[in-house]
This record gives C-alpha cells, sequence and structure tokens, in this order.
C-alpha cells in the first residue's frame, strides 16, 4: 500500500477530513497520513482506541513514535496521559491498550537503526524554552544526528524568517492555526516537506504544533504518488 510515499513531494493533509480504516486489532482504527507498505510499514496515522481495546505484543523494527492526544494510553512500561510523547527505539517490544480510550498521533519506521533511547516526555509538566524569535517557544523531545522532534508554541502574531530544511520538515498541528507562504493550516492538518524545502512560517491565531526535521532523505524526482 502506498499512500503519499513519495517523499520527495509536499503533502498536505487535513486528517479531520479522513475516514477511519480498522486495524487488525479490534477495537482500534486508524486515519492513514502516509503509507508505504502493508502491515508493517513506513506509516504516519491518527489512531484511535475504543475503550478496553489492545494490541498484542509487537516489535517495531525501526521505532516508534507516539504522542497521546487525548485519553489514556498504557502498556507493560506505564501509563500515558494527553501530551505524552514516546519513543519506542528500534528492536522496542511492547503491547500497548487503552482502558478509557485515546487518540494518538503515530509514526512507525522513521527512526535510525541506531538510535536506541527510549523517551518518555510529560509535555503537559515539562518546561518550554524561548525560540529562535519573539513568541515561539520551544519543547525538545527526541534528537539522533540530523533528526530532531520537538512541539512548537506559537504566540498570536508571530513570525519566522525564512528558512531551508535539509533532511525535510513535518508538522502536525495540534491546536490554533498555522501558516506560511504557501497556506493556512488549522488544527489536524499533517504537512511533510522534502529535503531542502525552503518557506517562511507565521501565525496570526496562535497554535501548537508537533515538529520533526532531518529525517526525510535526499531522493530523486518521483511521480505523483498513489
Amino acid at each position: 500500500m502506498k499512500i503519499n510515499a513519495a517523499l520527495d513531494q509536499r503533502v498536505v493533509v487535513q486528517s479531520l477530513d479522513l475516514p477511519w480504516v480498522d486495524s487488525p486489532a479490534a477495537g482500534i482504527q486508524r486515519k492513514m497520513l502516509e503509507r508505504d507498505g502493508a502491515e508493517v510499514a513506513r506509516a504516519t496515522s491518527i489512531v484511535r482506541y475504543a475503550p478496553g481495546s489492545r494490541f498484542a505484543t509487537h516489535l517495531h523494527q525501526l521505532g516508534e513514535e507516539i504522542l497521546v492526544l487525548d485519553g489514556l494510553l498504557g502498556d507493560e512500561h506505564g501509563s500515558y496521559g494527553p501530551g505524552t510523547y514516546l519513543k519506542n527505539p528500534p528492536g522496542s517490544l511492547h503491547a500497548p491498550y487503552s482502558e478509557t480510550g485515546c487518540t494518538l498521533l503515530v509514526k512507525l519506521r522513521h527512526l535510525d537503526p541506531a538510535d536506541s533511547e527510549r523517551v518518555v516526555v510529560d509535555t503537559a509538566r515539562a518546561s518550554w524554552s524561548p525560540g529562535l524569535v519573539p513568541g515561539l517557544s520551544v519543547l525538545p523531545l527526541s534528537e539522533f544526528g540530523t533528526r530532531h522532534t520537538a512541539l512548537v508554541r506559537w504566540a498570536a502574531g508571530t513570525r519566522f524568517q525564512p528558512h531551508r530544511h535539509y533532511g525535510g520538515e513535518e508538522i502536525y498541528v495540534i491546536e490554533g492555526v498555522f501558516e506560511d507562504d504557501f497556506g493556512t493550516y488549522p488544527a489536524g492538518t499533517w504537512i511533510r516537506s522534502p529535503h531542502l524545502s525552503a518557506h517562511q512560517p507565521f501565525s496570526e491565531q496562535g497554535c501548537v504544533i508537533f515538529v520533526k526535521t532531518g529525517h526525510l532523505p535526499p531522493t530523486e524526482p518521483t511521480q505523483a504518488s498513489a
């Protein structure tokens, strides 16, 4: 299965417009933002657990990143409330479940095979740092080599300088409205910009975004993805 799989192409998807698709586990559904592969796939999805649903123990060969958007997620290592970020490294095992139900942003098989660090960040309690321009606050979540993952908070009226992304950039708008010279992106929007893409971001209303950079390799141009 290929959904927005060509990494050299810019993609904008409003997840609120996508249908829920059943997963192999009863009570767990997904909205597929990008996918390259069958059930084992490089993928970015919004995942919804019904109360009492669970996955069997499974292996993440190239790792997993999770941001809990609402509800309560659990596994054999702990319990994770709204705003929790998890990085399960390549080769890790777990059996996730939710007694109450939850909604997650999930990224699969995007980590460097050498990245062995498990990370858990409760972003509701963590301290934010000032960004590079007034009105911008940053909460680093994970980094390895060129790959960086963070939450970024934009105060209303904040503008950033034009810049280019080596290794690309991926954004999920958690709340508010994010903007750049290409468009306007309300909450629920997922944006993937390829290696060496450039833009000038801003937010008139203010927003909070999940940002991942440096993980998209240089690629040869392709035809439009399926």
